[in-house]
């Protein structure tokens, strides 16, 4: 027996083939792709406009995945909202939806789990379990904006799991997104601990994405401690990685540095940071960073002076706005307290 095809990962050509291949006329496609991304139907038969037969056919060869609804933290302080969603196999990943005066945003999930073993992040301590598909990825969405009312404008692959670790799905997700006319993936970020083979290869599909490289530490001897990747890919290697990407595609990178209190936060660490990025066309996001259960790191009572430091040696710095505090809407925490 064929097995049957996750209707929703394919983008718009790729069922046209489908479509195509079952006999039908290609307009066919363009209807069902409606149904599915714009009144976002879950049930084949309430597609009324194709004829019970192709109705018929299409449940033989496809299924229309779905996500629901686990638990749903919101905060009293600034409306983010925070999501646990369990996926059609029991599994669950977090999405968070946070509101800022340019519009909303949502962080979602690439994978159940995670392999890269930060210490300082609680994605990692439940273990990886799987990678998620494109329409896993595209339902967080879907589903969020369903359950709050809200048009989703900015979308950041920075939730549970890394998005270049799951490469071609993520890809795929992107080219699903490409298709909306609502939504640029100039609007896109994603997050990596610098897989560094991975950047070459985003930089070579010129996607228009925004690059977010989880830096943490300017010297090799620090990352290593708390990032295992940066045994694999040291920094010179990431740092040529990101040249790369910029020269390539024309955007610029922004690192992200998670501020720990007594390990990357004094005059030292920034000196060595301004040397390491000087010159370069990027932009660093400061992160307080969030105590997780059976970590050790605290948050950093430095950061403003960390970032007045980066800024006097030329450094764009910005402290990243803290969303969700009372309902612990950083990563991991949720899916780690559900099992």
């Amino acid at each position: 027996m064929t097995e049957k095809i996750d209707i929703l990962s394919l983008s718009r050509g790729e069922l046209q083939s489908e479509i195509e291949a079952l006999g039908e006329k290609k307009f066919r496609a363009d209807q069902i792709y409606d149904w599915l991304h714009v009144k976002k139907i879950t049930d084949f038969s309430k597609m009324t406009n194709l004829s019970a037969q192709l109705r018929e056919r299409l449940v033989e060869r496809f299924w229309i995945n779905s996500i629901k609804i686990k638990k749903r933290l919101v905060s009293d302080i600034d409306n983010t909202v925070k999501y646990l969603y369990e996926l059609s196999d029991a599994e669950h990943v977090e999405t968070v939806l946070m509101e800022y005066k340019h519009g909303n945003s949502i962080c979602i999930s690439s994978q159940v789990g995670c392999k890269m073993g930060c210490k300082f992040c609680a994605s990692t301590k439940a273990g990886y379990v799987r990678d998620l598909t494109a329409s896993e990825m595209l339902l967080q969405i879907y589903e969020s904006e369903k359950d709050s009312g809200r048009r989703i404008d900015h979308i950041v692959l920075m939730g549970i799991g890394e998005p270049l670790d799951n490469f071609d799905n993520v890809i795929k997700f992107l080219r699903l997104m490409e298709e909306k006319p609502d939504m640029s993936l100039r609007h896109i970020s994603l997050s990596t601990c610098g897989l560094v083979d991975r950047i070459y290869e985003l930089a070579e599909l010129k996607l228009g994405i925004t690059l977010s490289i989880s830096l943490h530490a300017p010297t090799d001897e620090l990352r290593s401690s708390i990032m295992p990747i940066n045994d694999r890919y040291n920094i010179a290697e990431l740092m040529k990685a990101c040249r790369y990407y910029f020269d390539t595609t024309g955007r610029r990178i922004s690192y992200e540095f998670a501020l720990i209190d007594g390990v990357n936060d004094n005059k030292q660490t920034a000196d060595a940071l301004i040397k390491l990025l000087k010159g370069q066309n990027c932009h660093v996001n400061l992160i307080p960073v969030n105590a997780i259960k059976e970590g050790v790191f605290k948050k950093s009572r430095s950061v403003e002076a960390f970032k007045e430091m980066l800024c006097q040696g030329g450094i764009n710095a910005t402290v990243r706005r803290t969303l969700g505090a009372d309902i612990n809407a950083a990563c991991g925490q949720l899916r780690r307290d559900n099992q």
